[in-house]
């Protein structure tokens, strides 16, 4: 009869040559397992260390780099699953990682471990500087101020995506909360002067009229309020808009072609209340970006996750989804999101067989 051998975090710590702390962080990350003994006290099994050694000790044995690193196995080990090239901010901003999502906690405008010209198509909703109770943004800034964050945020989605990836940005139509703003021309005009090339708008009727509760001058021409209650997806692309990249297989079906490319959208927006946070968008609208402009497969990029909409949408129509929240809370909801909604308990995590 073969016994299993259990380690203590010290012994795991020994074991692989890294500190306990690291060990936790693989724990967080789904890429080693635990167990828990009646008192709480953690144990891994000697043969998932073993597995995980072979598949880091390549990389140790052959990589220059990994002396330079003080022997710092968890940040070789990451660089060589992951393909990023910043290895000393990856242990800092990849807060969850399977087979085929990533959920990093970071900011869009430093973030370190995204390749240039590595995705496909960009699906976001960033915030609309209108007040909301975000954790970790300041929602209320000059209108000025939004439109300078705006252009820094999208220059840099403009470096990440491929030559002919493409972008669905989900914003206001207008903005009338603290003054009149043309949202989405001044948005559009950024986005063009950064380099990203104009494809169409969207309009999502988000069937929410009756929530309107401001009317200006009441029947009366003296100051009325012309308030439009839906919100727009506005297309652009990097360079060219055919696309020559990728699996080349769609999965989208002939009703649902022929329902979208029709540029007015109607599906009802998601319960703040339901998901848990501020300002949730369905996963209907990315699942319907993600089914249209991008082929099986594809690299998938939120830069505002939120609450994980985006990457619900990527499980279920078979791509590549990564995902970037600055705030803790946040990343902790999508996962959650992830693991129930999108049922990826059942899906295999990375180094877990």
């Amino acid at each position: 009869m073969v016994t299993t051998k259990y380690l203590t975090i010290k012994e795991a710590s020994e074991y692989l040559k890294i500190s306990s702390s690291k060990i936790y962080r693989l724990i967080n990350q789904g890429l080693i397992n635990s167990v828990k003994t009646p008192k709480g006290q953690r144990r891994f099994n000697e043969e998932d260390l073993i597995k995980f050694l072979k598949k880091t000790q390549p990389i140790k044995q052959k990589s220059k780099l990994y002396e330079a690193q003080n022997n710092d196995l968890y940040a070789e080990e990451i660089q060589a699953v992951y393909g990023l090239k910043n290895i000393n901010n990856v242990s800092d901003e990849l807060f969850f990682h399977s087979e085929q999502i990533w959920i990093y906690n970071a900011d869009i405008l430093s973030i370190q471990n995204i390749e240039e010209n590595s995705v496909d198509l960009i699906v976001t909703s960033p915030p609309y500087n209108v007040d909301i109770n975000y954790n970790s943004h300041n929602d209320t800034m000059t209108y000025s101020d939004y439109l300078s964050f705006t252009r820094k945020w999208l220059q840099k989605c403009f470096k990440f995506i491929k030559e002919d990836g493409r972008f669905c940005l989900n914003i206001p139509l207008d903005k009338n909360k603290g003054g009149q703003q043309s949202m989405c021309a001044d948005i559009t005009t950024i986005a063009k002067e950064i380099g990203f090339k104009y494809h169409s708008t969207i309009i999502w009727n988000e069937q929410n009229i009756s929530r309107r509760t401001a009317w200006g001058s009441w029947l009366s021409a003296t100051a009325p309020y012309v308030i439009a209650p839906v919100e727009v997806i506005v297309v652009f692309y990097k360079n060219v808009w055919k696309k020559t990249s990728g699996s080349r297989e769609s999965n989208i079906t002939k009703q649902e072609f022929m329902e979208w490319t029709n540029g007015v959208w109607n599906f009802s927006g998601e319960s703040k209340k339901r998901i848990g946070h501020p300002a949730p968008y369905p996963v209907e609208l990315p699942r319907r970006c993600i089914k249209l402009f991008s082929f099986v497969g594809d690299t998938i990029l939120d830069p505002f996750l939120g609450s994980g909409s985006t990457l619900l949408a990527c499980l279920e129509t078979g791509r590549k989804g990564i995902g970037i929240e600055i705030d803790i809370k946040y990343c902790e909801l999508a996962k959650k999101r992830l693991l129930n909604e999108g049922q990826m308990k059942q899906l295999k995590l990375f180094i877990t067989s």
